[in-house]
């Protein structure tokens, strides 16, 4: 095997310039979005050091991605897909301007930048279901794969580089420039989208309102590989989330040293680039099932050791394997879902997986909260870890259409009556 063929696998960025633009796109977006991020917890954290008010940034971003994402789905599989896009890329836009001019104008109160932050959420709600059909619909069936690892190396990339350039920017120029960077940022993402060919849905449009949600949860009930591609992603945020555990852990056993507890959360990540970065054999192999089953079971595996391990250095390498199993998961998933749900179902598909995405790891680190509060870190590791892979055997074992070796065919139940 060659390194080319271990590396991940760049076929779409030569094949297709409408892919390599648009990911070039959102690529920036991303880098912008996540510097935005931490210049609104710093914002309201220097406003107001308050616990409560940074604490409620998270509650104004994940209540309106899971509010908004089911009927914005129902509304992709009605409409055309890049017309919706651009309009959630305008609309957060806005809502970063308008961040900027408060920031260079005068600091506008809190609850005002909560609402603006909630608003550029619902937009990005807005667009995500649509973005969702991009890579099927622009790519041929054999490199869909490729593509979504692809948009995922990138993601997890801004998601290491922007806080820290963030980071830079506020200490050299302020709140201000952040927020502007990131306004321009939606110029190249507008860029990217408006290029893309009318990406009508095919096949019968959705039904309007809470019918056309109604029709694509029936679809993911009925649809055997695809519900248990979710159940399983579910199982293992809300069962082993562990972020919420660093901190006690660190203490426990590690003597609470605040450079051991960095090295945690970067671990994951880097063990997540790193897998991403190598998907070429997994995105070549076309097996998106069984690769997502034992990638999720390494997962619960990696963290249930790591709740035993006294070593940091082994425990650091073991949440690199868990990134690393979790990347490969998350990429498995958003295959089997891109793969096999129909094109006319693929708006509310990706708005439940977004869903499932945003609320299973908030669950799961409260599940962890919980437990440790009960007992102690380690223990909620632990037993978080085994009872992961208990849901991931579970589900494998109830649906054998994840247990094959190949991809199962794709669905043709209809969208609606």
């Amino acid at each position: 095997m060659s390194l080319s063929d271990v590396l991940l696998d760049v076929r779409p960025l030569r094949t297709s310039p409408v892919f390599r633009r648009l990911l070039f796109g959102r690529t920036v977006s991303t880098l912008g979005s996540f510097m935005t991020m931490v210049t609104v917890m710093y914002q309201v954290w220097e406003t107001t050091h308050s616990a409560f008010w940074s604490g409620a940034v998270g509650i104004v971003q994940a209540v309106p991605m899971v509010a908004v994402s089911l009927f914005a789905g129902a509304w992709a599989d009605r409409v055309d897909r890049r017309r919706m896009y651009l309009t959630g890329t305008v609309g957060s836009a806005v809502c970063s301007l308008l961040l900027t001019v408060q920031a260079f104008v005068g600091h506008a109160p809190v609850a005002v930048i909560l609402v603006l932050v909630a608003v550029q959420t619902s937009f990005a709600a807005l667009g995500a279901p649509a973005a969702g059909v991009f890579v099927p619909r622009l790519l041929p069936k054999e490199q869909v794969a490729a593509g979504l690892a692809l948009q995922q190396v990138t993601a997890q990339a801004m998601m290491l580089v922007g806080p820290a350039v963030a980071g830079v920017v506020l200490g050299w120029w302020g709140i201000g420039v952040c927020y502007l960077l990131d306004t321009l940022s939606f110029a190249l993402s507008f860029y990217g989208a408006y290029g893309l060919p009318a990406l009508p849905p095919e096949g019968d449009r959705s039904r309007p309102g809470v019918h056309g949600v109604l029709d694509g949860l029936r679809f993911l009930t009925g649809h055997r590989a695809v519900r248990g591609a979710l159940l399983t992603d579910l199982a293992a945020c809300v069962l082993a989330m562990p972020t919420s555990l660093f901190p006690l852990v660190n203490q426990e056993r590690f003597g609470g040293d605040p450079r051991t507890l960095g090295l945690f959360l970067s671990a994951l990540a880097v063990g997540g680039v790193t897998a991403t970065a190598l998907s070429g054999p997994v995105t070549r192999l076309a097996r998106p099932c069984p690769v997502m089953l034992c990638a999720s079971a390494g997962w619960g595996a990696a963290l249930f050791l790591f709740g035993l391990t006294t070593s940091a250095w082994v425990g650091l390498g073991l949440l690199a394997l868990a990134g690393a199993a979790d990347a490969l998961a998350v990429l498995s998933r958003t295959t089997i879902v891109q793969t096999l749900t129909p094109d006319a179902l693929l708006g509310r598909v990706t708005a439940a997986e977004t869903i499932v995405g945003q609320a299973g790891p908030h669950l799961g680190n409260l599940r962890g909260g919980l437990v440790a509060g009960w007992s102690s870190g380690a223990t909620a590791l632990i037993s978080g870890g085994l009872m992961c892979l208990a849901a991931v055997t579970a589900v494998g074992v109830g649906t054998p259409e994840l247990r094959r070796t190949g991809t199962p065919g794709a669905a043709t139940a209809p969208a609606g009556p």
